[in-house]
């Protein structure tokens, strides 16, 4: 049996997969999410990296210098969600195996919120990546346009798959307005981040054909 204990991000690609596919509680989808936002992000700096340098790009050296950096952040960020990911489903657990008492029902609904905040933050900081490569679309070397459109794309999914795991959670959410306003506000960073997508596509298009 897979040890949920190991760092999922030591893995290989081929061990992650592999621990993925297990009958194993984690990765589950926040920890694919999270992975899929780093690698997302990832696409997107390298764009970047190409990009920087070039002559014909020069008058945005600081825009470029700016941006690198916040999508460096962003990727460490998204790997550190893997791990809260990790610890919330953990949390959720022990809560579950205690015994029926005020105590347990006010763990579960610690770790029920944790369970809904990782999704939430994949969300925000996917915004955040989209909106930085939104900003590069026009200001990047259009070799690398097909990786930049694929990272923005790779972090609509990360919204999306965010989008299910906050509502899947919900469900154990005893404030129904709570929950509604919860349920609204993902729903509304994933209608941006399927926009955001589709205007750096259309930035792009002359290049995609």
């Amino acid at each position: 049996m897979p040890d949920e204990t190991r760092d999922l991000l030591a893995l290989s690609v081929r061990e992650f997969a592999a621990q993925a596919a297990a009958k194993t509680s984690t990765p589950g989808g926040g920890s694919v999410a999270g992975v899929v936002g780093a690698l997302g992000t990832a696409l997107g700096e390298m764009a970047l990296s190409f990009t920087i340098g070039k002559k014909k790009f020069t008058e945005h050296a600081e825009a470029h210098a700016h941006l690198s950096g916040r999508l460096a952040r962003a990727r460490e960020m998204f790997q550190q969600l893997v791990h809260d990911d990790v610890a919330a489903f953990r949390n959720y657990q022990e809560a579950m195996r205690m015994d029926d008492s005020p105590q347990k029902a006010e763990a579960l609904a610690v770790a029920t919120a944790a369970a809904i905040d990782v999704p939430r933050e994949a969300q925000k900081l996917a915004l955040a990546v989209l909106g930085d490569l939104r900003e590069l679309a026009d200001k990047c070397n259009p070799w690398l346009i097909s990786d930049l459109v694929a990272s923005a794309a790779l972090c609509e999914a990360v919204c999306r798959l965010s989008d299910y795991n906050v509502r899947i959670n919900l469900g154990q959410v005893d404030d129904e307005a709570a929950a509604s306003d919860l349920r609204a506000g993902s729903a509304n960073d994933l209608a941006r981040a399927v926009a955001l997508r589709e205007e750096i596509e259309a930035a792009a298009q002359e290049y995609l054909g």
